[in-house]
């Protein structure tokens, strides 16, 4: 079982800049595929941001420019930097995770393990 446990969330003005961090209790953390995603109240969860285990790095339109995945294989953390943040990112997001490479990398259903999420919202 992956426990998986995000942090960085936090209230912030239009323009501004947060980092997530996600702590993963996992063996081989460089064999698992990744990724961020979000979700507003009343709207589906949708991926933001995924880094597959092979290294490919996968975005969302909406973020593209303005969020940053990473890791840190030394410290087995996952990050998402997101720069020029809008009130539409405001949403509870969430990293999730699954042994391997995925098909669909923005796809809910290809990870089998989440995280409780952390609150992000941006204010005008």
């Amino acid at each position: 079982q992956v426990r998986l446990v995000e942090s960085g969330g936090g209230s912030v003005q239009v323009g501004g800049s947060l980092r997530l961090s996600c702590a993963g209790s996992w063996k081989f953390y460089d064999r698992y595929s990744m990724a961020w995603f979000r979700q507003a109240p009343g709207k589906e969860r949708e991926g933001v941001a995924a880094l597959d285990s092979d290294g490919t790095i996968t975005y969302a339109d909406s973020v593209k420019g303005r969020f940053t995945i990473s890791r840190n294989g030394d410290q087995n953390i996952l990050f998402l930097q997101m720069n020029n943040l809008k009130p539409e990112d405001t949403a509870m997001y969430y990293c999730a995770a699954d042994w391997g490479g995925v098909g669909r990398p923005l796809a809910r259903p290809e990870y089998q393990y989440w995280g409780q999420g952390t609150q992000v919202t941006v204010s005008s």
